[in-house]
């Protein structure tokens, strides 16, 4: 919301653009003030028919939140690790044979050969991971480093990001969402969806706020995996739908689960791995009013991450009028001159010794002098 307002002075008026994201405004004789910076406010969808209804709700303090994907990427590639499940190969695996090396003086290398005779097998190399039949190099052991620690507050400081990368259309829809139709994101619907129990009365719902358009586009990307997955219990791949947000489940769960790419979260229990999903910004989120209304309480503006730099546009501030009203003019550098030999620089040497210029001359006309008289004398 962009107002022009006016502000106030006791010497003169200033009349600027303001951008008006928070606060109430408060009426005097001559001039309108900003007493509380209060934020945008936010409409509510009817659970029934999804229409918006006469109520709306403050933004809270998380969706102000700076949005670093640097952050987000590296603590989602971290705590995505913590679900992997220990693997390795047998210990016994390329050393379930008898096999000894034949030594020097044979002629072979000295790797381990199998014992006996009689087989094709007799005399092969053993063991070694370039042998047939041989182990790996480097076994893998099931006592690998499978699992990462991350700080509680870079992983607070990425939910933070992903949660505020979700009111901004841009992100979703570059992220792939079908959000083009949606009303308004953050997209809010009344508690009452909570109760919800059967999945047609999700899917009236979705289709009453224009948001299952994406439930469709993650129903028909649903296809086979590339690669060995298919054959590990992984056969198919599909995109992610939306995210529902909820408080308190007294059905919504069940009404929700069955509809292909949605996931649904506790407010309490926001995962980084659905909100972020791979590591990127702009999951399209549904929240009921309940947990929209307690995110105030679980993330309180006194305990959100601050930006370092209110603008981060380096060359604006320093080619600003401030920073280059104080700030000392430009040296001109001077750049080291290049050494040359005088005893093949005319123009040097005169500069060392300046009779060298009436030498040269006096021996060049002497030697003219000379090549004349032999002319003569022939």
């Amino acid at each position: 919301l962009e107002l022009e307002v006016t502000f106030c002075n006791p010497k003169q008026w200033y009349q600027r653009r303001v951008a008006i994201t928070a606060g109430e405004i408060s009426h005097n004789s001559n001039c309108l003030s900003l007493t509380n910076m209060a934020r945008p406010q936010v409409s509510i969808h009817a659970s029934q028919d999804g229409s918006l209804i006469n109520r709306q709700i403050a933004l809270p303090a998380v969706f102000k939140a700076p949005i670093r994907p640097d952050v987000v990427h590296f603590v989602h590639s971290n705590i995505a690790k913590n679900h992997r499940q220990a693997y390795a190969v047998s210990k016994e695996a390329g050393h379930q044979t008898s096999a000894e090396s034949w030594g020097t003086g044979r002629a072979v290398a000295r790797i381990p050969r199998v014992r006996g005779g009689g087989t094709h097998r007799s005399g092969q190399g053993a063991y070694g991971n370039m042998c047939r039949s041989g182990r790996m190099f480097a076994p893998t052991k099931t006592w690998r480093k499978w699992h990462r620690r991350v700080n509680r507050k870079m992983r607070r400081y990425a939910i933070c990001s992903a949660v505020a990368a979700s009111a901004l259309p841009a992100l979703l829809m570059a992220r792939g969402h079908k959000v083009e139709k949606v009303s308004e994101v953050p997209c809010v619907v009344e508690d009452g969806v909570e109760s919800f129990s059967k999945t047609k009365q999700a899917v009236s719902l979705l289709k009453a706020i224009n948001a299952y358009d994406d439930v469709e586009k993650a129903k028909e990307s649903r296809k086979v995996r590339t690669g060995k997955g298919k054959m590990r219990n992984r056969r198919h791949v599909m995109r992610k739908g939306p995210l529902v947000i909820y408080k308190e489940d007294n059905g919504i769960t069940r009404a929700f689960r069955n509809l292909p790419g949605v996931t649904l979260l506790n407010v309490t229990r926001l995962n980084l791995l659905h909100l972020a999903p791979g590591g990127h910004l702009g999951r399209f989120c549904i929240w009921t009013e309940g947990a929209f209304k307690a995110l105030n309480e679980i993330y309180s503006s006194e305990t959100l991450p601050r930006d370092i730099m209110k603008n981060a546009d380096l060359t604006r501030i320093i080619n600003s009028d401030e920073i280059q009203r104080v700030v000392r003019p430009t040296r001109s550098q001077k750049r080291p001159s290049i050494k040359k030999n005088p005893l093949k620089n005319i123009n040097v040497m005169v500069r060392l010794n300046p009779y060298a210029k009436i030498s040269k001359r006096a021996a060049t006309l002497a030697l003219l002098k000379r090549a004349k008289a032999r002319a003569a004398s022939v």
